[in-house]
């Protein structure tokens, strides 16, 4: 059972140890944060990224090719690589917009850990996380999500004066706002030949095609071209700081995009993320296969600095996996589910995943997942708001699909309890296996797995009565109005 105490373990309590840098410092630490994407960059593949800066850091670095989030949302992704803690451990299980917060206060976080212990320490773009005084970062810059891309040459101009502040080791966390909706095709000039319908066409893991979508999947990859544009200014500002050596620099996505079978599920478009990490001397470059997840990156970066850990967190250390060698590694990943915003969005999931097949749990089966309609009409929303010429109509363009991807967009709108994929013939996940008989042994083991999983990791949805409690509560807030206004319960009775 993971140790509660970590919920009430202060960062006053770690102690520095040693140093771990060829010439007995500190290293600086710059945590790259790009916002809904999944690794749609030219380094793991796709062949439509115009990436060249995002490419190049992984030439000189690691590139984890399975890298996953524990909850494709915002805030509570940011939570939990920023705590170490699943979403169900840590309390931000839905939007900060929306009134969601952390069970505690006082739960063990990066920034303030690093800060007790000597480090200048900076976020550049949004938290998203309630409340924004446990993370008491010395300085806090364009803290707006920025959706409208105002002042984009501010991140780099205000990393730039951070980076060179003072000789005290940093840790820095950069936090851009694409590639979120809506996707603009052009700012400042970026990108500066912005790809169009006829370049591109859509994600595989959403199976559907029109000239209508590949408008917006474009604008899409526009947004990722100007955010690896914006990376490659930060990342020259760090050499020439003179810093780029003593700097490990980590770069992720915080989920997937926000497009259809994405963001929102449990489906490798949403959890799947881009991760790179590059450490001068101390990493080997190469690709590495193993699962790896950003509840990674705390007892990471605590490793590299040399201080202590923080008891009972579910990551490890990616240490063992700088050099590319053999190593016995994490044969299971989990994530989870709970809701965006609230009412509009709530339907609670589990999920557990080996190096072939992936079983996602509803805890509300054979509902109608209230997201499935509102992800659609946001889409439509979003193209309706942009200059393009045609008509885009969803519903056709699923109608006209594959069979096989109409029945999986069916059981995405009501889901039965469990669905079984097999990853290396499915990657797409269109195929639900669950019910045919010679996959019996591959569900048992697996629903095994994610319940002993739950247990472990005090999953409180475990108990029928609170998830029934949380039902109620979430399903009550309608608007982001009434959510921030509302006095949110769960914290309480989840964790009793």
């Amino acid at each position: 059972m993971i140790d509660k105490r970590i919920y009430f373990f202060t960062a006053l309590a770690t102690t520095l140890v040693i140093a771990l840098t060829a010439d007995g410092s500190q290293p600086n630490v710059l945590l790259i944060v790009s916002e809904d994407n999944g690794p749609e960059i030219g380094c793991y593949g796709d062949p439509y990224a115009r990436t060249p800066n995002i490419d190049r850091l992984a030439e000189e670095g690691i590139l984890f090719r399975n890298a996953y989030v524990p909850q494709a949302g915002c805030s509570q992704s940011r939570a939990s690589f920023f705590t170490g803690l699943y979403p169900h451990q840590h309390g931000q299980i839905g939007l900060a917009t929306w009134g969601f917060r952390l069970y505690h206060d006082t739960t063990p976080n990066l920034p303030r850990i690093l800060k007790n212990n000597g480090y200048r320490t900076g976020l550049i773009g949004k938290l998203h996380i309630n409340p924004a005084s446990a993370f008491p970062f010395d300085l806090h810059e364009i803290s707006t999500a920025n959706f409208q891309r105002n002042g984009l040459a501010d991140y780099a101009k205000t990393a730039k004066e951070f980076i060179h502040a003072s000789e005290k080791p940093f840790f820095l966390s950069v936090n851009y706002p694409d590639a979120h909706d809506p996707w603009i095709r052009q700012v400042d000039g970026l990108p500066q030949n912005p790809q169009n319908r006829d370049d591109v066409t859509p994600m595989a893991f959403m199976g559907v095609d029109s000239p209508a979508f590949r408008d917006l999947v474009a604008d899409y990859y526009n947004c990722m071209s100007r955010l690896d544009s914006m990376i490659g200014d930060l990342l020259q500002i760090l050499e020439e700081s003179g810093k780029g050596e003593n700097t490990i620099v980590i770069y992720i996505g915080d989920h997937g995009a926000d497009m259809l079978r994405s963001k929102r599920t449990c489906y490798e478009g949403g959890l799947r993320i881009p991760m790179i990490m590059r450490w001068c001397g101390q990493v080997t470059p190469h690709i590495c296969n193993k699962l790896v997840s950003t509840l990674d990156i705390m007892p990471t970066v605590l490793d590299a600095t040399g201080v202590e850990q923080v008891a009972g967190l579910p990551g490890k250390t990616l240490r063992p996996l700088f050099h590319g060698q053999p190593v016995s590694w994490r044969e299971h990943f989990f994530a989870e589910y709970h809701t965006h915003a609230a009412a509009p969005n709530f339907f609670p999931q589990r999920c557990v995943r080996n190096g072939q097949y992936k079983l996602i749990e509803s805890l509300l089966p054979d509902t109608i997942h209230p997201d499935y309609e509102k992800t659609i009409a946001k889409l439509q929303k979003d193209y309706d708001d942009q200059d393009y010429a045609g008509s885009f109509d969803i519903p056709a363009m699923i109608a006209s699909a594959l069979p096989e991807v109409r029945k999986a967009y069916a059981l995405m709108r009501q889901p039965p309890r469990f669905q079984l994929y097999d990853l290396q013939d499915d990657p797409y996940e269109f195929k639900n296996l669950a019910d045919l008989p010679e996959y019996s042994n591959v569900l048992e083991d697996l629903k095994q797995r994610l319940t002993d999983w739950r247990l472990k990791t005090n999953d409180p949805l475990l108990d029928p009565e609170k998830l029934e409690r949380l039902k109620q509560e979430v399903q009550l807030v309608k608007k982001k109005s009434d959510g921030k206004k509302h006095t949110w319960r769960y914290p309480e009775y989840l964790m009793e």
